[in-house]
């Protein structure tokens, strides 16, 4: 990803599918702020992700492809998929939403990712299966 380093993966433990195996994070304003913007296609392909913690709903404003998202809860449990979201528009707000998994388009469906799925973020060498379990706290905003 021209943007984003690589800072991990995410893997679906109900499906035992990789999600991602070059993922990024957006953990900071900027970066959440900045999300995918400025990519192409080309530069999200398949294997490629960006978490967004904490994050209730995205937009696809000023993008130029669609793109799958996983709303994940504090345990990292899917608790709703938006497939194939189109550039220019909003995905809804999701409250219970405590991060956002942004994938390429058809992941989702690729992999049997649903609803209740649990999922497993890896970031630099180590294995986080709830958000809190960092120093007892969501990462920053």
């Amino acid at each position: 990803m021209a943007f984003f380093s690589s800072q991990g993966q995410a893997f679906n433990k109900t499906r035992q599918a990789y999600l991602a195996t070059s993922m990024a994070v957006a953990d900071t304003y900027w970066s959440r702020l900045r999300g995918l913007l400025g990519l192409r296609s080309r530069d999200f392909r398949n294997g490629s992700g960006l978490w967004i913690v904490p994050c209730h709903g995205v937009h696809t404003l000023g993008m130029g492809f669609a793109i799958d998202v996983l709303y994940l809860d504090c345990a990292l449990t899917v608790i709703h998929i938006q497939r194939g979201l189109k550039p220019w528009r909003f995905a809804p707000v999701r409250a219970k939403a405590t991060s956002v998994l942004e994938l390429p388009c058809r992941t989702a469906d690729d992999t049997g990712t649903v609803v209740g799925d649990k999922i497993e973020i890896k970031i630099a060498e180590r294995t986080t299966e709830t958000q809190t379990e960092k120093d007892g706290k969501v990462p920053p905003s």
